[in-house]
């Protein structure tokens, strides 16, 4: 490009409409737009407003049509069936193809639903890619959510058609979609018209006419069809964020801009080109799996792997380094979470060393705060960059990182480096002025967003504006918490619910966990907030140890009190450490520390429907019993 990373970022931010016109070049147009950016109606932005193209066509048609066809698209990989397959850009296209005609014999239509309710499967990548081929706007579900979580999807987005599989594999277990599904059915009010079923070997189930239909069936009399011209502002999916209470929020996105700002990520903040291969260790039910599974690499003509396995379990802590190894992987994107629970199964990392990883150049870390012992770890194991970056739902792509294909930037553990460009991120205190470097407050992004974050919610504009366009006139609310430093760089500490006020003294439990993290027998941390009648909330830590750790509990407790008391002060007032076998998450990986602070406090609490393993809060219960922090 010839300009250096500060350059391109200013220009993106003062000339936003010259920026992401240049940048829009890059993909395929059926017709170009002329206006890039309505700003007539804030804060519904819209980009690239008379444009007109096609998701799908951009992601297969397009490589086919630029002599890229016999090229390798998509790897599967699943270690838990232990079956793998390739498929080039004419292979896939055509089985995507077919599916579109199959899906066009089923009634749908240009702006019809469909939720897509399926495993680690080439299938459901055909599946989200069809819906972009006939202008059906899918929305992923994650394979395995219960009946009621299902149910509301199926409602707020009144989907005509469900594909979903026989059953997803867990480690040790097969979890059934069948009766999910028919709970599911049951449950909404909206009725869904057919039922499209993928039949896993050896799990066949039997099928009730008229209602379900397999996939094989569905695909009998299919013709191919192709790509289907759509507007910009169109919108391609709906992926819903699970929050803990109400209904859950339809975050759309539009076709256009989304296309643009995802090609334009993988060179520039992931340094990936046509011929590497990639990987991001997520699920298609998030928005990592949306983002960077399946859509940006194949913007990019690049190869994708999708892999059907956990990150120890499948069958051992070392299957990361045999995917990379095979491969010859050049970037992994996953959650911190993964690499935590690596280290805690194999701390020395006797695995590494059976493969060969001289194809891996960069580790990129989102989706939790990656602490920065584990960050180190893995530099010290892999050697190579490991980059924390920040992003949400959202917005689809990073807000905060190290980009990696501009210029790369110096590490700061602890930090998500700086802004990308086309985000004004600010700090906002809570007396509504401007932060200075260092000082803590919310983090908040200048209007308008870039291409590909979110333009609304679904059927929900207000929503949109009242929860996230009106704390803070001219800004989106990120609803994280951190500051910038002198340096430009920033600090993501916390949710802003996990903003604790201790004695009048506001304290991040990012902060806490940081120094929690820097034990040598800490495999990971939480911070959580409780109510104290003195001091209005007061700190505890639960830690889970690495594998093998001997030394006493009660030890590992006192030094990490110790350690929090040299480095955040006394001012912190944090007395309570409990160690625990393993901490709730999400099956995002996602630290559920909101549900335990409601436990610790005895407040009412609903069962976070993304929860990986609901067993766990009778454990964290109990613990909190034994320590007295329940009576």
């Amino acid at each position: 490009m010839g300009q250096n990373f500060n350059q391109i970022y200013d220009n993106s931010i003062k000339n936003p409409e010259d920026f992401w016109r240049n940048v829009s070049e890059d993909i395929f147009w059926f017709k170009k737009p002329t206006k890039i950016l309505n700003k007539s109606n804030p804060p519904f932005y819209k980009w690239y407003e008379d444009g007109i193209t096609n998701t799908c066509y951009n992601a297969l048609d397009f490589h086919i049509d630029n002599g890229k066809g016999d090229k390798i698209a998509l790897i599967y990989d699943s270690p838990i069936t232990n079956y793998k397959s390739k498929f080039t850009f004419n292979q896939l296209k055509e089985k995507v193809s077919k599916f579109a005609g199959a899906l066009d014999n089923l009634g749908v239509k240009k702006g019809d639903r469909v939720i897509i309710y399926m495993p680690m499967i080439p299938e459901a990548v055909v599946a989200m890619l069809a819906c972009g081929r006939v202008g059906a706007i899918h929305s992923v579900v994650f394979g395995g959510f219960a009946s009621n979580e299902l149910a509301s999807r199926i409602d707020d987005s009144k989907a005509k058609l469900l594909i979903t599989a026989s059953c997803g594999f867990e480690p040790g277990r097969t979890v059934e979609y069948r009766p999910l599904v028919d709970g599911a059915i049951k449950l909404a009010k909206h009725k869904i018209e057919k039922v499209v079923f993928f039949q896993r070997e050896g799990h066949e189930i039997n099928l009730t006419a008229p209602l379900e239909i397999s996939w094989d069936e569905a695909l009998s009399n299919a013709k191919d069809k192709d790509c289907v011209e759509m507007g910009s502002n169109d919108f391609a999916y709906i992926l819903y964020t699970s929050g803990t209470t109400g209904i859950p929020k339809g975050i759309v996105r539009d076709i256009g801009g989304h296309i643009v700002a995802l090609k334009w990520t993988m060179k520039n903040i992931y340094n990936i080109d046509e011929n590497d291969v990639w990987w991001s260790a997520s699920d298609i039910g998030w928005i990592v799996g949306h983002s960077y599974i399946v859509y940006a690499p194949l913007f990019k003509g690049c190869t994708t792997v999708l892999f059907e396995g956990k990150p120890v379990g499948t069958p051992d802590a070392g299957v990361f380094w045999r995917i990379i190894s095979d491969y010859k992987i050049k970037s992994l994107f996953t959650a911190p979470t993964a690499f935590r629970a690596i280290k805690k199964e194999d701390p020395e990392g006797k695995f590494f060393s059976k493969y060969d990883l001289s194809s891996f150049e960069s580790l990129f870390l989102a989706g939790e705060r990656a602490d920065p012992d584990t960050i180190k770890w893995a530099e010290n194991l892999l050697n190579v960059p490991v980059i924390d970056h920040w992003w949400q739902t959202e917005t689809s792509w990073s807000i905060s990182g190290n980009c990696t294909g501009i210029e790369m930037q110096k590490t700061k553990y602890g930090s998500a480096c700086k802004p990308v460009p086309g985000y004004d991120v600010k700090i906002i205190k809570p007396d509504n002025t401007l932060a200075k470097p260092n000082e803590m407050g919310d983090i908040v992004v200048k209007l308008p967003l870039p291409p590909g974050t979110f333009p609304t919610l679904w059927n929900a504009d207000q929503r949109y504006k009242e929860n996230y366009m009106s704390n803070y006139q001219g800004y989106y609310q990120t609803y994280d918490a951190g500051h910038i430093d002198e340096d430009g760089y920033v600090w993501i500490m916390s949710r802003t619910d996990d903003i604790i006020n201790v004695a009048g003294h506001r304290l991040s439990t990012g902060a806490i966990e940081e120094v929690l993290s820097e034990h040598q027998s800490v495999a990971e941390c939480a911070v959580i907030g409780i109510k104290d009648q003195l001091k209005g909330q007061l700190p505890i830590g639960l830690i889970a140890l690495k594998a093998g750790v001997t030394k006493e509990n009660e030890i590992i407790s006192k030094e990490c009190i110790q350690m929090v008391r040299d480095k955040v002060g006394p001012v912190a007032a944090f007395k309570t450490v409990i160690v625990v076998k393993r901490l709730p998450k999400t099956r995002s990986g996602k630290i559920l520390r909101g549900t335990v602070r409601k436990i610790a406090d005895k407040e009412e609490y609903k069962m976070p429907a993304t929860i990986d393993d609901p067993a766990i809060l009778d454990e964290i219960t109990e613990n909190l019993v034994q320590n007295g922090i329940i009576k």
